[in-house]
């Protein structure tokens, strides 16, 4: 089929290569002329693991192509995808400002019948909103549909996950764009669920929040296994192999970030609120993880005791492995943690250096992870990136002036580090 993605993020880049990839004909546009150059010259404005290869692959295969202009957009497709950011407000609630625009100029450049897909996470009601802009702004007074498909990706696995999905949602009004959307989906090989469009935009915010919710349950339960003595992994182990709960997201750890989980945590409480209902559990999740971080500053605090002109190497900035993403980092939060007690820093990260320096200012910039402890009174592990298990940890035991280490991603063994010479501080082990 014939499909228009707007916005070439995390979501929309991805989501318009692979279903390039499937065979599609795809136009992705962006309005951010930089980023369209970019891609037209083979450049990758995120970093993301096989993507680069799908987009280079299926651009020379015609499959894709990349434009500034909406209207090209709607006029060479069926269905258009909008895949905007939906920034959080001050106040929790999300800035819809991006979908209405896009919402008028997609109005503007229809002359026949379009179905219009959010892709973005968006609020409930939102679909109607976008219904009411398109008709008002739409003067060829064509008709149209408006559908709501959530993203189920996770950064850093987010081609693999849209290839393989657990399952695909699809939200409608009414029946007439069901069966060319099953059709856009058919070549992934998964179950599809058809909804209404009000239980579709809810079910991703509701996810979400659900995993932030297991995420902050086990950040809970180290605390009380560091105050025992237990373990969390082993109590995690214990309580994932029951089938009805699950072992993923039960990493204790320094807290989730990103630009979802926080982000549509927040949004969900607020329209729960104009709903009329106080999410009093959710506010606990937000709690626990804004704790979770304090802890881990006090643990270090209560070690090193005085932080002002001390050197400290940090390991991570991005907010999770496999991806350059720094927005709402825990690594780049316990960055700015530090610097406010005065530390000095060196910092490593595979991917999100380059993009940290625009919001981490006067550290160094280490490009060998080996490297980053020359000198420190301490290292800490902030992202669990898989590269870093594989640390030189005799060269960093020599490195620091002190072999103290705080994990803040349980990386390590303890035992080991500790058989290794290293004072090591983890999260909810002994």
């Amino acid at each position: 089929m014939k499909l228009t993605i707007i916005g070439t993020g995390y979501v929309g880049l991805v989501t318009g290569t692979c279903f390039a990839e499937v065979g599609h004909q795809v136009i992705c546009v962006d309005r951010d002329e930089d980023k369209i150059k970019l891609l037209n010259s083979g450049g990758m404005p995120i970093y993301e693991p096989g993507l680069e290869e799908l987009v280079k692959k299926n651009v020379d295969a015609g499959r894709l192509s990349f434009s500034t202009c909406t209207k090209e957009g709607v006029e060479k497709s069926d269905v258009i995808f909008i895949a905007v950011p939906t920034p959080p407000m001050p106040d929790g609630s999300v800035d819809l400002s991006f979908i209405e625009s896009v919402a008028r100029e997609i109005a503007g450049a229809m002359t026949s019948y379009k179905i219009i897909v959010d892709k973005s996470t968006v609020p409930v009601k939102t679909g109607d909103k976008v219904s009411e802009t398109i008709k008002r702004y739409c003067k060829a007074k064509v008709e149209f549909d408006v559908a709501s498909n959530p993203e189920f990706l996770r950064e850093g696995f987010a081609v693999d996950d849209l290839m393989h999905p657990d399952r695909v949602v699809i939200g409608v009004k009414t029946q007439r764009p069901v069966q060319a959307l099953k059709e856009i989906y058919a070549p992934f090989e998964a179950p599809i669920i058809v909804t209404d469009i009000n239980s579709a935009e809810l079910i991703k915010h509701a996810a979400n929040s659900f995993l932030a919710l297991k995420i902050s349950y086990i950040n809970a339960v180290s605390v009380i296994c560091e105050a025992t003595g237990a373990n969390v992994q082993e109590v995690a182990n214990g309580m994932g192999m029951d089938g009805r709960i699950g072992r993923r997201f039960l990493d204790a750890s320094l807290g989730f970030g990103g630009s979802c989980f926080p982000k549509d945590l927040s949004a969900f409480i607020k329209i729960s609120e104009q709903l009329g209902y106080d999410f009093a559990l959710l506010k606990e999740v937000q709690r626990i993880n804004h704790d979770q971080m304090n802890r881990f500053v006090k643990k270090i605090l209560d070690t090193l005791w005085v932080l002002k002109d001390k050197k400290i190497g940090v390991l991570g900035l991005a907010f999770k492995q496999n991806t350059d993403d720094i927005r709402m980092s825990p690594a780049i939060d316990l960055c700015l943690h530090l610097q406010k007690e005065g530390a000095k820093l060196r910092v490593h990260d595979p991917k999100a250096m380059e993009k940290a320096k625009a919001v981490l200012h006067n550290v160094t910039y280490v490009d060998d992870m080996d490297e980053v402890a020359e000198g420190c009174d301490a290292l800490v592990i902030a992202t669990e990136w898989p590269e870093f298990k594989k640390l030189d940890l005799e060269r960093v035991r020599k490195s620091l002036t002190h072999p103290i280490l705080f994990d803040g991603r349980n990386l390590f063994d303890a035992k080991e580090m500790e058989s290794l010479g290293f004072i090591y501080k983890s999260i909810g082990r002994p």
